[in-house]
């Protein structure tokens, strides 16, 4: 399986981007998909899922980021509004095998897939 993650850029706060991650190799149609975030120094952060057909979000990103996948296409997309200076950070998209549960979603170790990842930078 491999997962391609595109979308990222240099944008304005306030601004919007949409990212995109395509599935090849096998359908994911079953997988817990989601988004995880980094930043320099840090580790990977959750920051949205679908598991079992269920949204989870990170509260830093509730109400203004949106995830949904298209399972048609296998790919995954996370639509990011009022995007704040502090959301800059590495995307990278993941998907986990099918037996993750939900304590553990929010796990980056939990993930077996990623994708390369895809800069997005808030900054005036």
């Amino acid at each position: 399986v491999q997962l391609q993650a595109s979308g990222g850029g240099l944008v304005q706060p306030g601004g919007s981007l949409k990212l995109s991650c395509a599935a090849s190799g096998r359908t994911l149609s079953r997988e817990t998909m989601g988004w995880f975030r980094q930043v320099p120094g840090k580790g990977r952060e959750f920051v949205a899922c679908i598991w079992r057909g269920n949204i989870y979000y990170a509260d830093a990103v509730k109400g203004r980021f949106a995830i949904s996948r298209n399972i048609a296409e296998s790919t995954l997309y996370l639509q990011m509004n009022s995007l704040k200076p502090e959301d800059t950070a590495v995307y990278y998209c993941a998907a986990s095998g099918l037996g993750l549960i939900l304590s553990s979603i929010r796990s980056p170790a939990q993930y077996n897939y990623w994708g390369q990842g895809t800069q997005v930078t808030v900054s005036s």
